[in-house]
């Protein structure tokens, strides 16, 4: 069973608009997907109880943020939102269970300093360094013209960690979250420059090509 976390000890880096967004993607290929929220703040959470019945299903279990307990049988695929702050025993235990680790990171140099130390903490955790979970960075809300976005390109190219693509920022995943929708929810031509870019990331996780993702009309906002 495929278990993708989504971490940063920064907060406000979009970590619950990529968390929402890849449990929408796996939503649209039918599977039974588990969208687990450990952030208090339970954004996910909150996000879900706006989704509208007509949306493919994505379901969540109790977590206490002290003990992440396994998800319901049936359960296909899992995907972990996680709260700013996270490290030490709860950021084992998170990467222990999981089969990936995907890491937001925006175009600030506070975010980058503060995302390159967590980077090398997650680097020394043993399943990490034995090649048993794989670890990611995702650019998030990057407009490539700017200088911040060079900057942000120099940083992650002298990391030994892939980057699986840069999201650009744009408001379709805000006004999208906004009716606990996804890119995934909606016609393919009203997001085809954001599912583009979504490529690397599902490349990565072994998953199909975005342009074979088929919206149901009827879900969308």
């Amino acid at each position: 069973m495929p278990v993708a976390v989504v971490a940063n000890p920064k907060g406000g880096v979009g970590k619950s608009t990529l968390a929402t967004n890849l449990a929408g993607y796996f939503a649209a290929r039918d599977h039974a997907v588990m969208l687990g929220d450990t952030d208090r703040q339970q954004s996910s959470r909150e996000w879900l109880a706006l989704r509208p019945e007509t949306a493919k299903p994505i379901r969540t279990w109790e977590i206490n943020a002290d003990h992440i307990a396994k998800p319901p049988k049936g359960t296909t695929h899992v995907v972990l939102d996680t709260p700013a702050g996270l490290h030490g025993w709860r950021l084992g235990d998170l990467v222990k269970m999981s089969g990936y680790v995907i890491v937001p990171l925006q175009p600030s140099m506070f975010d980058i300093l503060a995302t390159q130390a967590f980077l090398r903490k997650l680097a020394d955790e043993k399943p990490v360094r034995h090649g048993e979970v794989k670890l990611g960075v995702v650019g998030m809300r990057v407009d490539m013209r700017t200088r911040a976005a060079e900057q942000l390109q120099r940083f992650v190219q002298g990391l030994e960690v892939p980057i699986l693509g840069y999201l650009r920022d744009t408001q379709n995943y805000v006004q999208l979250a906004a009716h606990g929708l996804t890119l995934w929810d909606v016609a393919p031509s009203r997001v085809a420059k954001d599912v583009e870019q979504w490529s690397g990331i599902l490349d990565w996780l072994g998953e199909s090509p975005p342009q074979a993702h088929v919206a149901d009309s009827s879900a969308a906002a």
